[in-house]
Formats: C-alpha cells, sequence, structure tokens
C-alpha cells in the first residue's frame, strides 16, 4: 500500500484507519482512478504530507481544496508545486501577503512548499487525489471522511496546533477542531478571484500564526 512511506508518528493512525469500512474500499477506488486514467499527484506522493510532517511534530496545519490538475504540478502538498514548475496564482497571492506582513521583498523562485513541510506544518488537502485537468473530480472518492479523521486526531491528542482554514472548503474542516485547545485563523482563499475582492490580503495569518506559536513556547515559521 502506498501508505508505507509516512513518518512513522502516523503509523497507529494509518492502521486504525485501515480497519474501518470506508478506508479499503477508498484505497481501491483510488488505484482503480489511477489505472483507468491519468490523475495527480504520482501515487507515491499522494500521502507525502504525512512524510515530511509526522504527528509528533505537527504545529500548524493548512487545509486546501484538492491537488492541483496540470502535468507535474501537484506533489502531495496542499498549495505546493515541485521545483521548476511556474508558482500558482493562490500561491503567488501567499507569498505577497508573507511579505506584507513581515514588510519584506522576497519572492521565492519555488514553490516547493517542504521547506514549511519539515517545519511542522501539516499541507493537507481535503481530497489527496484528482483527475487530469478536472479540479475537484474526486470528491466523489470520499477523501472527506479520511482527511475529516486526520483533522480530528491532531485536534484530540494535540495542543497549541494552529488550524489556517482558507476559503469555503476549507471553513467546513473546523468542525472537527476544539478551539478551546487550538488557534483557528479563518479567511477567504488566496485564489485571485477570491483576493481580488478582498477576501484575503491583509489576514495577517502567518505573523499571527509565529505570535502564538512563541507564546507557547514554540519556534516560529520561517515563511
Amino acid at each position: 500500500m502506498f501508505t508505507e512511506n509516512t513518518h512513522p508518528s502516523w503509523q497507529p493512525f494509518f492502521k486504525a484507519e485501515s480497519e474501518k469500512d470506508y478506508f479499503p474500499k477508498l484505497i481501491d477506488a483510488v488505484d482503480e482512478e489511477y489505472r483507468n486514467g491519468i490523475c495527480y499527484p504520482p501515487k507515491e506522493l499522494i500521502f507525502n504530507a504525512f512524510k515530511h510532517c509526522g504527528l509528533d511534530a505537527v504545529k500548524v496545519v493548512i487545509i486546501g481544496q484538492d491537488p492541483y490538475h496540470g502535468e507535474g504540478e501537484a506533489n502531495g502538498l496542499c498549495f505546493s508545486v515541485n521545483d521548476g514548475v511556474a508558482i500558482p496564482p493562490s500561491l503567488k497571492n501567499i507569498f505577497t501577503e508573507i511579505n506584507t506582513e513581515f514588510d519584506r521583498v522576497f519572492f521565492p523562485t519555488s514553490g516547493n512548499l517542504e521547506r514549511w513541510a519539515d517545519q511542522g506544518i501539516l499541507l493537507l488537502n481535503a481530497g489527496l487525489t484528482v483527475r487530469k485537468d478536472m479540479a475537484n473530480s474526486h470528491k466523489h472518492l470520499k477523501w472527506n471522511l479520511f482527511t475529516d479523521a486526520v483533522i480530528q486526531k491532531i485536534s484530540e491528542e494535540k495542543k497549541n496546533v494552529v488550524f489556517l482554514l482558507w476559503g469555503g472548503f476549507a471553513l467546513k474542516k473546523g468542525a472537527k477542531i476544539d478551539r478551546n485547545k487550538h488557534l483557528v485563523l479563518e479567511s477567504g482563499h488566496p485564489s485571485p478571484l477570491s483576493a481580488n475582492r478582498g477576501f484575503w490580503f491583509g489576514n495577517n495569518h502567518f505573523i499571527k500564526t509565529n505570535d502564538f506559536l512563541k507564546e507557547k513556547g514554540s519556534p516560529e515559521i520561517i515563511w
């Protein structure tokens, strides 16, 4: 199974989920989709977020909708693309907001966010796979059951995690979070449609995240 490359601290969770009725059906459905058409990310990267960020290391959770659906883009981390791929508009807006908040002029040449994941940011899409050129095309596969379980696991077993919920799709995931234990920051989506209507820029989520982590004695994120 392609869950084997996940961080060891996630293995008990994956074992528990694999024993639930929905999970084998989900994996079988994903296998069928990949057999019958072109899907992203590559199968070995579907659970990449759980490789780079162990459960024991989670400090921040960012929730996206589903992977980028263009060739060579998706790498299993939400909002992230492979090295050498043009930075997508939503990620450009994310970088612009970071520059504004920290009063800097630095625009990364790569949209690969592994550097975030390795600092304890779980970059989780609500759905972990997608058909080529068809956004949200795997919503019928019930990925939501799995990702709801991930969020609930973090909410129950961790404390002082920052959840960044951007846009309607992510906001719905907030129902699984214990807001007495964690910081939940909400705003519009960084996509140009939302951002240009005033629902993204100025949310100060990145500096608020670092302020919270510092207050709790945790290392700040190098954005």
